[in-house]
């Protein structure tokens, strides 16, 4: 018999195997309690009793009587066939005796040995051998080699052989057949169950899921001596591990080395949850860097197009005939605004106008328009909470988070329900977490959208969030909503929470830090008197490397009254100062250029020229200006695409007005 060489495979064998020899003779009558055949005073089974066997540990004996029961026994029996033995009980004997019985039913089981199936105790997996006689029956079992080393896992290595069963480490012992001989508590509580022995005799393949089998039975008939490959347990793969794989003796059958293996299962499931969250991040990170550009890019068209809209609706008034043409391209190019406005808040980059509101009026006046979203089938109710704080957001963007929650919630409910929309003012001491999310603890204003529709099930609410995933039907969703309204709410500094019940309803629950500074009271009074007078006077300089956004920007300024000076680049406008040292009343420069950009270009021109006002023009996002402007005052932020009344109005806010610059 094959000794296992290291001290961690015989402490396995410790768990799951041993080597043994039992001998058992045949009772009539009551059957008393079983006896050590080896403790004074009793009578030994067969003759030399406690023996040392071949492989070097200590032999067994057992006498079963007619019906199979353990009579008496010798050596350490519960070493081997675990607590119970000693006492006539547990699984192995039991397995045991239905092996004998059906034996002796047998025609062929008088007068010779017969070969039973093999038995997984505790500890060791043993192969017995029947001879049937006049009073019983005599056993003997012999080790499957690798499952043990018999009695002589005692002192030091029965300890081990202990740490191995309730070790943080599945360790799982297979015969040549693939079938689980034995395995430790960890494993069993990995495959989902709390039993040690829960999985004996299973086929090894069932515990992985179906996603997985076929390399992890590649891994099982390989010929090496090793295999690691990782897969799931279970049918739904609740956990994920890494397996390896270990022969056990050679000369096996059927592709496995040897009569078995040891397969050692390390849980990964943690790692395998980070990596995926990894993964997810960078797709969002790549989609997002691509939606950004492509908004940058479709903002400067879109600059040019309502600018030059603007520049031929002053020639040609209401009741012209080119007037209805004129105003037809205005409105798609505000639609196709609104579009790249949502490829922003999908990529979190969207050019926000922030301003202090109150979440009472907002859902107020945004409640008509939401009444006749959701259909007569379905009733909006709208709960407004007392003492709100206002808070700092971008009323259309705010708008547009609302609106795509109370549309998905109509569409959960397709027999018609009620949507109930309430406003409250929380106050969180703890952070706030729902999966990887954490809400920091402050002062918020919280709107909750619910509805009592077919809820989401369990397995997509850590995914509804992700973009492109819908369980919508092909050609009803896009799976960019709540994407892009987490965005939305997170550039706000807020949170976006759901919770979920299936037949129940959900509730979508908005988090928005309450505001505590000061609301500005003279932002109204201002934008109505440029309203009533856009024109101006001074020397601006216009810094863009677009051609379409600089000229509209130009010919509109100059129809206002101001002098422009118009440059390509950051370099040709330091050229242009140097050489002409112009007098200027206010610098306009596009923030991402070639070369030297925006905020570089202005820090150089205030060198010369401090405390010059600064429009910067941008379609990225205001949030972004800021992280490279820290620190620097007098500068304004106008986004693209922008009309002419709207750069009229900001070049005469910074020129010549006293309204502070944003």
């Amino acid at each position: 018999m094959e000794l296992v060489a290291s001290a961690a495979t015989a402490a396995l064998g410790a768990v799951v195997g041993g080597g043994l020899a039992w001998w058992y003779r045949g009772r009539s009558g009551p059957v008393p309690a079983p006896r050590r055949a080896d403790t004074p005073g009793s009578e030994p089974a067969v003759a030399g009793a406690a023996a040392p066997a071949s492989d070097g540990a200590t032999a067994v004996r057992i006498d079963l009587d007619q019906d199979g029961r353990l009579a008496s026994f010798s050596g350490p029996l519960r070493d081997w066939l675990g607590d119970e033995a000693e006492t006539g009980g547990g699984r192995a004997l039991a397995r045991l005796r239905l092996q004998a019985l059906r034996i002796r039913a047998a025609p062929e089981a008088t007068g010779r040995p017969i070969e039973g199936e093999a038995i997984a105790g505790e500890h060791p997996t043993v192969l017995p051998t029947f001879e049937l006689g006049e009073e019983g029956f005599r056993v003997s079992l012999r080790q499957l080699p690798g499952t043990g080393n018999g009695s002589a896992a005692t002192g030091s290595e029965a300890r081990i052989a202990s740490v191995m069963r309730d070790a943080p480490v599945g360790v799982v012992q297979l015969d040549r057949d693939g079938r689980v001989a034995g395995h430790n508590r960890y494993f069993g509580r990995l495959a989902g169950f709390d039993r040690a022995d829960a999985l004996a005799g299973t086929a090894f393949l069932d515990c992985i899921s179906p996603v997985d089998r076929d390399r992890v039975a590649a891994a099982l008939q390989s010929t090496a001596a090793d295999e690691q490959v990782e897969a799931g347990l279970g049918a739904e793969a609740e956990a994920y591990v890494s397996l390896f794989v270990r022969r056990q003796g050679d000369g096996g059958q059927a592709g496995m080395a040897g009569p078995g293996a040891i397969v050692y299962a390390i849980d990964i499931t943690q790692r395998r949850i980070l990596e995926t969250q990894f993964v997810q991040s960078q797709k969002m990170q790549a989609v997002g860097q691509l939606a950004g550009g492509v908004a940058h890019d479709f903002n400067n068209l879109l600059t040019a197009m309502t600018g030059f809209c603007d520049l031929l609706l002053q020639r040609h008034r209401p009741g012209d005939q080119s007037f209805a043409d004129v105003m037809q391209i205005k409105q798609n190019a505000n639609r196709a605004a609104n579009l790249v406005r949502q490829l922003l808040a999908f990529s979190r980059q969207q050019t926000l106008i922030p301003r202090v509101i109150d979440i009472t009026e907002t859902l107020a006046d945004l409640s008509h328009l939401l009444r006749r979203l959701i259909g007569e089938t379905v009733t909006l109710e709208l709960v407004h909470g007392r003492d709100l704080k206002p808070v700092k957001a971008d009323v259309g963007q705010l708008e547009q988070v609302i609106i795509n929650l109370v549309v998905n919630a109509r569409d959960a409910m397709p027999t018609g329900g009620v949507i109930r929309m309430q406003t409250s003012l929380v106050a969180t001491v703890k952070p706030l977490r729902q999966g990887e999310e954490a809400m920091p603890p402050g002062e918020y204003v919280l709107i909750d959208v619910v509805d009592a529709g077919t809820g989401i099930p369990e397995e997509n609410l850590a995914r509804i969030f992700e973009p492109f995933f819908t369980t919508k039907e092909v050609g009803q969703g896009t799976g960019l909503g709540l994407s892009t309204a987490f965005g939305i709410v997170k550039q706000f500094g807020g949170h976006l929470f759901v919770d979920s019940t299936v037949g129940a309803g959900t509730t979508f629950s908005i988090y928005l830090p309450a505001w505590s500074g000061e609301i500005a009271a003279a932002a109204e009074s201002g934008e109505a008197r440029f309203d009533s007078d856009l024109s101006g006077t001074g020397t601006v300089m216009l810094v863009e490397d677009e051609d379409p956004v600089r000229l509209f920007a130009a010919r509109a300024l100059r129809s206002k009254g101001y002098h422009v000076i118009e440059a390509r680049s950051g370099e040709a406008a330091l050229e242009l100062l140097e050489r002409e040292a112009p007098d200027l009343d206010l610098l306009i420069t596009d923030v991402v250029m070639p070369g030297i950009d925006g905020p570089t270009l202005f820090r150089k021109v205030r060198e010369t020229r401090p405390g010059l006002p600064v429009v910067c023009i941008s379609g990225y996002s205001e949030d972004a200006l800021r992280q490279r402007i820290v620190g620097a005052d007098g500068v304004a932020f106008l986004p693209k695409p922008f009309s002419l009344k709207q750069l009229a109005v900001a070049v005469k806010r910074a020129v010549g007005s006293s309204v502070p610059i944003s």
